[in-house]
């Protein structure tokens, strides 16, 4: 019998601060049946465990690359059936397979545009910050006003 460490259960504003989610936005997860608390206080305080908080961690990850609702779902199941893959039937697993790779192409996809978008907006940036320099500069020298 394998014995496992009891890592303490964290409340929500604690597994909100670590994720870098608002509590709202983690009710929300929990709302849509995306993360369920592992256990409530007696007093009904949501109380979640490191593989709770991890599931957020891949639920926000997951955020940026566009994915409704029943993507995000089928994405998490695919998740959890692949952490025992020597488990599964061959087929099962050829369709698992299948599937995740179709999502990781997609993410890929998204990733490219993602970094375009980046490279796009750090350009913006820099001409801002440029433009602003220069207003700067001539501001400093330029013989305070009278209105």
């Amino acid at each position: 019998m394998v014995m496992r460490s009891e890592r303490p259960l964290l409340q929500i504003g604690e597994v909100a601060e670590r994720v870098g989610l608002s509590l709202r936005t983690v009710r929300y997860f929990e709302e849509l049946g995306l993360v369920t608390p592992s256990a409530r206080t007696t007093g009904g305080f949501r109380l979640f465990s490191e593989e709770d908080v991890e599931r957020l961690l891949v639920v926000k990850g997951m955020k940026p690359l566009g994915l409704s609702l029943e993507e995000i779902r089928d994405i998490l199941d695919l998740l959890e059936r692949s952490a025992s893959p020597e488990s599964l039937e061959p087929g099962d697993l050829g369709e698992l397979v299948a599937r995740m790779e179709e999502y990781a192409e997609r993410a890929d996809d998204r990733v490219k545009k993602l970094a375009r978008n980046l490279k796009d907006g750090r350009k913006l940036r820099l001409r801002i910050r440029e433009r602003l320099d220069q207003c700067q500069s001539v501001l400093q020298r330029a013989p305070a006003r009278r209105r």
